[in-house]
């Protein structure tokens, strides 16, 4: 019997952002502690930005409705107008946010191909480091992503890149929206993961399966700075301890269970593996051939299954609301459609 007694319960593998609130992070939500978050007067946000902070080994956190809002709160809080960031090519904050660091914070994009691995080849980003010069933008960051394409950044990446950042008086900004899949596959501290960067943006709308909401951590003059960005941006809330309060619910109950997801991920890839090509399976995420494009898709959603459109590869996503019956009945849909 699946949860709930839905065998036919809808499977939606297009992102860990699709999961819904649980009944109990609902009550807890409701049962909040509120006050005026812009006069500061709201506990229980301020509760989950101090607590998100010392995971991260940082002095202060700022609650932001999106991690794309976060992102950027960062990038304009390190970046004056006209001003460039180093970054990759594929990273969310330049693939996967509009352009909003150019079009609202007049921020300039250096972006450098993206390694199998998730990374910027340290010797790409040394040679993107220009001596001044006014005819080019100034330099003023370095922004990374873990995880990216689902995989851990390399051990020692992370300090590589902060001590090339700080040899020529960079800042860097940490993307880690799923920062928390990364702790937990590598069986680190937050703090340890996010080792060396000024800022760092923690996402809570995904595997940790809050509704909304994403705390970027820095020091205190950052975070001061970055209060007035969130302002500009239109993304300073009232009440919001309604969202912290799903935020702090999911860190005391959602974390250690990411686990899981890793696991029913990469269980997928080896039921999947027979059928089509696996190129790789990394914490709750499995990249893959799909041939069939839209056949394929008409064909799950018969099965109550959902997927992104297939294109040349595929992103398969685990997460709270996937579990072990739905692999089979994912790989069985698969296996009827090749078969």
């Amino acid at each position: 019997m699946e949860r709930n007694g839905m065998a036919n319960r809808r499977i939606d593998l297009r992102s860990d952002t699709v999961t819904l609130p649980t009944l109990v992070m609902r009550r807890i939500m409701a049962a909040a502690e509120l006050g005026d978050d812009i006069y500061g007067e709201d506990p229980t946000v301020a509760r989950l930005e101090a607590r998100v902070a010392d995971m991260l080994g940082l002095e202060a956190g700022l609650f932001l409705p999106s991690g794309t809002q976060a992102n950027l709160t960062a990038l304009m809080s390190h970046c004056g107008r006209g001003e460039a960031y180093l970054t990759g090519e594929t990273y969310h904050t330049v693939a996967s946010e509009a352009g909003g660091a150019a079009v609202l914070g007049s921020i300039v994009p250096i972006t450098l191909p993206v390694e199998e691995d998730g990374t910027v080849a340290l010797d790409r980003l040394r040679a993107a480091i220009r001596p001044e010069d006014f005819h080019r933008p100034e330099l003023q960051l370095v922004a990374v992503e873990n995880t990216m394409y689902g995989r851990v950044l390399p051990d020692g990446y992370m300090e590589a890149v902060c001590a090339l950042a700080r040899e020529h008086g960079l800042k860097v900004h940490l993307d880690g929206a799923r920062l928390l899949n990364a702790a937990v596959a590598t069986d680190k501290t937050p703090a340890a993961v996010a080792a060396g960067a000024d800022s760092v943006s923690l996402c809570l709308s995904k595997g940790l399966g809050a509704p909304a909401g994403t705390v970027l951590a820095g020091n205190e003059a950052f975070i001061r700075r970055g209060r007035r960005i969130r302002k500009i941006l239109g993304g300073a809330m009232r009440q919001s301890g309604v969202l912290a309060a799903a935020g702090l619910y999911a860190l005391d109950a959602h974390v250690e269970r990411l686990a899981d997801d890793h696991a029913l991920a990469a269980a997928l890839g080896e039921r999947l593996a027979p059928l089509v090509e696996v190129h790789r399976v990394s914490t709750n995420m499995v990249y893959a051939d799909l041939p069939g494009g839209a056949a394929l898709r008409r064909h799950l959603e018969t099965r109550h299954i959902v997927i992104a459109a297939p294109g040349p590869v595929t992103r398969l996503v685990v997460h709270r609301d996937i579990e072990l019956g739905d692999i089979e009945r994912v790989g069985a849909a698969f296996e009827a459609f090749y078969n």
